[in-house]
């Protein structure tokens, strides 16, 4: 997983409620486990005017004019702003690795389903909860200056707009040195890897009739 420091991002804004894991990725591109090749399907129904298929190429698809994310100013967007409820529904943790594939590195909203929270967390993404007051604010900044972008900073646990005004936010301290270091379970548990290898050496001399 990719470390977290410092995301200084253009910004979407997505003026939505209750976007569920289904619009976020739908079901038909679940077949695969594979983490990467998500990005050109995420929002696939929003964005495009046919239906998507797993392994299609997605570059000659006619896409809809008027969804947020197919807007040239928006292009290349690494701040995803969101409303309430964002990623509910299925579970599926394909939902966070289309938008990180895609190129988000920040979700904020006023709040998460709370296995879509997790799971961005599992995959380097950073979901920041904030009040809707100030989302309200960041949303009309956003959508009236063309190449909004907002400066992240996770080890400060900071959001700097860009008129210098600086918002605080609270994040998980377990979650951040995850993020910080990007360790996801995976990485966590090699983390001893040391400790893994010579408790199995000396289970193997313990025990060598279990590895006959």
């Amino acid at each position: 997983m990719k470390p977290f420091d410092v995301v200084d991002g253009l910004t979407v804004p997505l003026d939505r409620a209750n976007v569920d894991t289904d619009a976020i990725i739908p079901k038909q591109f679940l077949k695969s486990i594979q983490r990467s090749g998500f990005g050109p399907n995420l929002f696939d129904e929003w964005r495009y005017l046919d239906v998507g298929q797993p392994g299609q190429d997605c570059s000659g698809r006619p896409k809809n004019p008027d969804f947020v994310l197919n807007q040239p100013r928006y292009q290349g967007a690494q701040v995803l702003l969101a409303r309430d409820n964002f990623g509910c529904g299925s579970s599926r943790e394909h939902a966070p690795w289309a938008l990180e594939d895609y190129g988000f590195r920040v979700i904020i909203a006023p709040s998460f389903a709370d296995i879509f929270f997790n799971n961005c967390f599992k995959n380097g993404l950073l979901p920041i909860r904030l009040d809707a007051v100030i989302l309200d604010e960041l949303f009309r900044q956003c959508e009236t200056t063309e190449g909004y972008r907002l400066k992240v900073d996770l080890a400060a646990q900071t959001i700097t707009r860009p008129d210098g005004e600086v918002i605080a936010f609270d994040v998980d301290p377990f979650r951040k040195e995850c993020l910080l270091n990007g360790w996801d379970d995976i990485g966590l548990t090699l983390r001893h890897a040391d400790k893994i290898r010579a408790f199995e050496e000396q289970r193997r001399a313990q025990h060598p009739y279990y590895y006959a």
